[in-house]
């Protein structure tokens, strides 16, 4: 919270690179903030449940916020390939609009992927009880309690987000091929460090939440296990939002500067 008022407040932050990061911020602080403190509460009353209502909500803002995370990170890629591959046409590419129209598209794909799954599956008959196994309102888990053949329809959606959430990965992996190869054209030995200090993590964690949703969604029921379904599911939904500061802001020298001065005067105040 602290890095996205400092990339607000100071003007030297207001690129392209900063804009991208203070709306992963408020994604990542979105996804902590559906998950985690009405697990957090059930475990303090030592109670799970959840009204229907509450559930439904929770399914569409995680729904939401990944996968607008997801298209995020893509266009992420995209901005670090312009700036290491096409210097010189980064202005003109990635202008104050183009970036405005990005960002706005993620948070639309993502409102929209909501809205779809939020709907197929809350239009399903529940006769199985309405216990889920989780932690939080996970799709796989209240599938599980449905006694229509409707489901097919949400495992169809499913299906179709990953193929797109697999499209994405396939194009940040492409983008950091090509940013490789041309950090690895650079005479500066420091200059190379820097660029794979900066791109290995994001592509980990990357990899690490795409890989580890599909797998939550797509496991077949005889490797289900309360133990492994936690452990999956801790893997995409809190790892990511936790790890992404640590790798784009509090590495990054200018966004500490900016927070130190930012802390500074607030004390000052």
């Amino acid at each position: 919270m602290v890095g996205t008022c400092a990339v607000a407040c100071h003007h030297r932050l207001h690129t392209p690179m900063y804009f991208f990061l203070l709306n992963l911020a408020l994604l990542d602080l979105g996804c902590i903030s559906t998950t985690l403190p009405k697990a957090m509460a059930n475990a303090l009353w030592d109670t799970r449940a959840i009204s229907y209502q509450g559930c439904a909500a929770q399914v569409f803002f995680f729904i939401f916020v990944i996968g607008a995370e997801y298209f995020l990170l893509t266009v992420m890629a995209y901005d670090r390939y312009v700036a290491i591959c096409k210097p010189l046409h980064y202005g003109s590419l990635l202008g104050s609009r183009a970036c405005g129209q990005m960002a706005a598209a993620a948070w639309g794909s993502g409102f929209l992927n909501a809205v779809l799954h939020t709907a197929n599956t809350f239009s399903l008959p529940l006769c199985h009880g309405n216990a889920v196994d989780q932690f939080f309102c996970e799709i796989p888990h209240i599938l599980k309690l449905s006694c229509s053949d409707a489901y097919l329809r949400e495992v169809w959606a499913i299906l179709f987000s990953i193929l797109l959430a697999f499209g994405c990965f396939v194009f940040i992996v492409l983008s950091y091929v090509q940013i490789f190869r041309a950090v690895l054209r650079m005479p500066s030995s420091q200059g190379r460090h820097k660029a794979f200090f900066t791109c290995l993590p994001h592509l980990v964690v990357t990899s690490l939440m795409i890989s580890t949703s599909i797998f939550a969604y797509l496991k077949p029921l005889s490797l289900s296990s309360p133990s492994l379904d936690l452990v999956v599911t801790v893997l995409y939904t809190v790892v990511p939002p936790v790890a992404n500061p640590l790798i784009y802001s509090l590495r990054n020298r200018e966004l500490r500067d900016s927070i130190r001065t930012l802390l500074e005067y607030t004390h000052l105040q």
